[in-house]
């Protein structure tokens, strides 16, 4: 048969494959089974074969088969087009030559003609909560697909998938389909919609449109998008994951078998849309590969061990600080392609710095494009608002309760750990997730089943997560953010814990500042403050704070929660910070705060880097800077953080002087003397018992001349003496510097 009689052939047979209810169905979105009609299918009757296609932006349309084309039939100017081939009677390969109304040509393949790429397995272990790689499912993935009648070869193109189980239809939108919802409805597999449409390349917008349970149409981006805008631009951005190449291979294997918890860890706290900003080029973002220098080389030069970021995955409003995520599996535009975030990452590592981020699994925001009743229910999170919304923070409380949604913020987790080799996450507001009343009244919040207060779901979330981050990722670190008693966050899960790594000490931190906020006359009266942490010290194992939190909202910056005039602000905050770095637990400080910046952190602009202009500011900076590798090098002050063995007190009941004085231990019995003095005088020839005879030698002293103060101290180091003091045998004398903290080591 010619082509002019295949041509008339079809033209003649389309009022007799194709209903005008089915096809009006494809014209409105609505129709439930694309699969079942677009594309290649037999004929009734053995009547031949049929292609269907809807292309609304699309003047004219060949099928190719082989070396023949065959024009198909436009139906009423709808853009719906039909093949009829009724001499065939088994499927065939085939592409389509298409003409839009510029007459611009080009010779495609139908999205219509490829399987599933799913396997049933995937889906089953996702419906179960336990599926550890989600995103390898759902999401966009660039790969190569083979059509169901294509005998060789694969072509290239975009599989998407997205869980919108009470959905009527999705469709995938973006700029290659005019964002028209008509022209690629998905596939429905129990819940998991998806479609591979070729040629789609990295760098496509796209968004799903979806038709909710009740009618009502609406588009979203895409949960799982591995890159996406930002702001008022809110597209999903198709993106391929395979591309990196690490050069941080001796790090990622080291890190295997490091012991966390008997090693040294200095965390420096970053926003990094205000560390430092451009101002000379109309204060614009640093990007991740700047970043990758100036971060990574200032982090190294001052001796943290550790950059912790402030949320990272995509958000659409500046003023969250990044901790109402829209995309959860999208590192932030803002700074630059997910790759170039891999490259900071590998840059940190291959410095010997280790990458923490802060992770938000407790709510997210109702933006219209995000996760809010995705699918036109209350699918991430409660239908009923007393157990869906946070309405102090305007946000939406995970459903813990549900599978699917324990698996989707699982597998984010891992995502971060195994994709971005991040070594540890941070767990926000995990106080908010573990009880059911947190911030609410009587009448605002349902009981669990038990009658209690405890969100047994979040719970069960809580080790979940913990068990498969440690299982899957050895070395890594998970840090709750926890401020209440809740027992056991950082313990084990067969002992009755979360399963935590770490936990932050919120009380060390409040109680401690507290202390430093009071006048010196009047910390002896408030005394216990000062030694109450080490009541519970090991109750966790603990890391010591002084967060972002705390130097926003009026609490007023480190520096400026000092009393005292300029020089004694400045000495308590040396005397603090070495108290700090001496005090059982690990370490973290928020950018700003190493140099004395005096303005509250303000997130739309840089910190203010001009401090280190000034001495007395330089001097803090090389306080901060020295006690960092103090901190690194004496194994006394950070193998034994988390077991009595490395704490003894020498005195903790001097509150007429405000002195207080341990002695901190490494494994290897090394011994280092630390006294706190909170008073601006000088104390000469203190006597204080030491725990053995011997030379102990000032190792720091935060009065010393580089540091701002006035170099008062014991001119290198003291002899014990046969003097019992303090209920021991040996002792020291020693002159106490004004407002300053001092270490000796036991030589």
């Amino acid at each position: 048969m010619t082509k002019s009689d295949k041509t008339s052939s079809t033209e003649s047979s389309v009022n007799e494959t194709t209903s005008s209810a089915e096809i009006k169905k494809i014209l409105n979105a609505k129709h439930m089974d694309p699969f079942g009609f677009l594309g290649l299918h037999n004929l009734p009757e053995g009547k031949g074969m049929v292609i269907r296609s809807f292309q609304p932006h699309s003047q004219k349309i060949s099928v190719v088969v082989g070396n023949e084309e065959h024009e198909m039939k436009k139906i009423d100017g709808t853009g719906f087009f039909e093949a009829v081939f009724p001499d065939r009677s088994g499927r065939f390969d085939y592409e389509f030559k298409v003409t839009d109304y510029d007459w611009n040509e080009k010779t495609t393949r139908d999205p219509y003609q490829f399987p599933s790429t799913i396997p049933d397995d995937d889906l089953y272990f996702f419906g179960e909560g336990t599926h550890r790689g989600l995103w390898n499912i759902l999401g966009a993935h660039t790969m190569s697909c083979r059509a169901v009648d294509q005998s060789e070869g694969e072509v290239a193109g975009t599989r998407f998938s997205v869980w919108a189980p009470n959905a009527q239809r999705v469709s995938v939108i973006g700029n290659f389909n005019n964002w028209d919802g008509r022209i690629h409805p998905m596939r429905n597999r129990n819940g998991v919609w998806e479609l591979f449409i070729p040629e789609i390349e990295p760098g496509t917008l796209y968004k799903y449109e979806l038709i909710g349970r009740d009618g009502n149409l609406f588009a979203k981006s895409d949960p799982v998008a591995f890159f996406s805008q930002n702001g008022a631009e809110t597209a999903s951005i198709v993106y391929n994951l395979n591309e990196y190449e690490w050069g941080d291979s001796e790090w990622m294997k080291k890190r295997e078998t490091h012991d966390l918890y008997h090693s040294p860890m200095s965390i420096y706290e970053v926003h990094l849309g205000s560390w430092k900003r451009k101002t000379e080029e109309d204060n614009r973002f640093l990007t991740y590969l700047e970043f990758a220098t100036d971060l990574v080389d200032y982090a190294v030069d001052m001796g943290f061990t550790h950059i912790e970021l402030m949320a990272v995955s995509e958000f659409p409003f500046d003023g969250s600080w990044g901790y109402q995520v829209c995309g959860y599996y999208a590192p932030t535009s803002r700074f630059g392609t997910p790759d170039e975030f891999r490259a900071f990452v590998d840059a940190c590592h291959r410095k010997g710095l280790g990458v923490i981020i802060d992770w938000v699994p407790a709510h997210f925001p109702k933006d219209a494009h995000g996760l809010a009743r995705f699918d036109g229910t209350g699918l991430y999170e409660h239908e009923d608002p007393r157990q869906g919304e946070h309405a102090d923070w305007g946000t939406l409380i995970f459903n813990y309760s549900r599978n699917e949604v324990r698996n989707f913020l699982v597998a984010n987790a891992l995502y971060w750990l195994k994709e971005y080799h991040i070594d540890g996450i941070r767990v926000d507001a995990v106080a908010s997730m573990l009880y059911l009343d947190y911030s609410k009244e009587d009448g605002e919040w349902v009981p669990n089943e038990f009658g209690g207060r405890e969100n047994l779901g979040a719970i069960k979330f809580l080790k979940q997560l913990n068990t498969a981050c440690y299982e899957e990722c050895p070395g890594v670190a998970t840090i709750a953010e926890e401020s209440t008693a809740f027992p056991g966050v950082s313990r084990p899960i067969d002992q009755g814990g979360l399963g935590f790594g770490f936990k932050w000490n919120m009380g060390w931190m409040n109680d401690s500042l507290s202390y430093m906020s009071k006048e010196a006359i009047h910390r002896k009266y408030h005394h216990g403050e000062a030694t109450f942490a080490m009541i519970y010290a090991y109750h966790e194992n603990y890391i010591l704070v002084l967060s972002h939190d705390e130097v926003v909202h009026g609490k007023k910056s480190m520096i400026n929660k000092m009393p005292g005039d300029k020089w004694q602000q400045l000495a308590n905050l040396r005397m603090f910070y070495a108290w700090m770095f001496a005090h059982p637990g690990k370490k973290l400080l928020f950018q700003g705060c190493e140099f004395g910046q005096t303005d509250e952190w303000q997130h739309e602009k840089s910190i203010d880097w001009h401090f280190l202009e000034y001495d007395q500011h330089i001097g803090i900076h090389n306080a901060v800077k020295d006690l960092n590798h103090l901190y690194i090098s004496e194994p006394a002050l950070n193998q034994i953080d988390h077991e009595p063995g490395g704490f003894e007190w020498i005195d903790h009941s001097d509150a007429e002087n405000s002195v207080f004085s341990f002695v901190r231990r490494g494994l290897e019995g090394e011994t280092i003397l630390v006294i706190i003095h909170a008073t601006p005088v000088v104390r000469e020839n203190y006597r204080i018992g030491v725990p053995q005879s011997g030379y102990y030698k000032e190792i720091f002293n935060s009065d010393a001349q580089i540091y701002g103060g006035a170099n008062l101290g014991n001119a290198g180091g003291v002899e014990s003496e046969g003097v019992s003091s303090h209920n021991r045998e040996h002792s020291i004398i020693i002159q106490l510097p004004p407002l300053a903290t001092v270490l000796f080591k036991l030589q």
